[in-house]
């Protein structure tokens, strides 16, 4: 009997064993550290940014408005359509220049100082790069983005205007029209009136010709009209032209920036 009693401890002691090397222990050995959320570094709050009015000094004239066209001329080459209306017409008009534009056509810079009467020649900057001093995109642009980026797109444009023969610059304006206020003073801080505008007339170039012509001839007393001349496969540059032809029979009288007073917002002009 005791021959049993002992074999029976024995096989339940070793069952004991075999199963205490399957069964994991209740308090772990060593617990790996959770690590804490990381929270995203907070976005820089986007900068304000203005696109000023412009406006000129009205005649008050019945039947002879007097307004300025001022043309973009970003990249690409230069749109016959509208320079020969311009000269075939002998209408005046208010030319911004970008350093990148100049070298890529030189007949049609040649045609602008050819016509030193009706062409007034202005800076757009050096790459067109939006005139703001923090970091954002304009319209998939991206901006200068600091001060000192601010100041060379300005220098580096009126350098190359120089260099073509062009008269130092006295207006600036940027790509996209669009400025932060801090930029703005910087700007004017190097001399330069800013130029915005109070008719946009082929939305970036980007519009019908029906409707740019319409939105140019609708231009009254005293409205600065923003217009392209370096998009010629766009349709905009047909309306443009047609909307020139439209406000010269109607006894429009056009003027360049520099040859009459001229009121602009965001102390643009001040």
């Amino acid at each position: 009997m005791n021959r049993i009693l002992l074999a029976s401890a024995f096989f339940l002691v070793s069952i004991s064993a075999a199963f205490a090397d399957r069964i994991p222990s209740a308090v772990p050995t060593a617990v790996s550290p959770v690590p804490a959320a990381v929270s995203p570094a907070p976005k820089a709050p986007a900068p304000k940014l203005v696109e000023p009015h412009l406006h000129i000094a009205r005649s008050n004239l019945a039947g002879h408005a007097r307004i300025a066209l001022t043309f973009d001329a970003c990249m690409g080459q230069a749109d016959e359509r509208i320079l020969s209306t311009l000269v075939g017409e002998r209408i005046p008009a208010t030319i911004f220049v970008t350093a990148r534009w100049l070298k890529r056509n030189p007949a049609a810079l040649a045609v602008f100082l050819q016509n030193s009467d009706l062409f007034e020649l202005e800076n757009h900057g050096e790459n067109h790069i939006p005139a703001v001093d923090t970091p954002t995109l304009i319209y998939g642009i991206a901006s200068a983005g600091s001060p000192q980026a601010v100041r060379q797109e300005v220098e580096g444009g009126a350098a190359a205007m120089v260099a073509a023969g062009i008269p130092a610059p006295h207006w600036f304006r940027g790509s996209t029209a669009k400025y932060d206020l801090s930029a703005i003073g910087e700007i004017r801080a190097m001399g330069y009136r800013i130029a915005g505008y109070s008719v946009n007339g082929d939305g970036g170039s980007l519009l019908g010709a029906v409707i740019t012509e319409k939105r140019i001839a609708s231009a009254k007393d005293g409205d600065v009209v923003i217009s392209h001349i370096n998009q010629p496969t766009h349709a905009a540059g047909e309306g443009v032209a047609k909307a020139l032809v439209d406000l010269k029979a109607k006894g429009t009288q056009f003027v360049r920036l520099e040859d009459v007073e001229d009121t602009g917002d965001d102390k643009t002009t001040e």
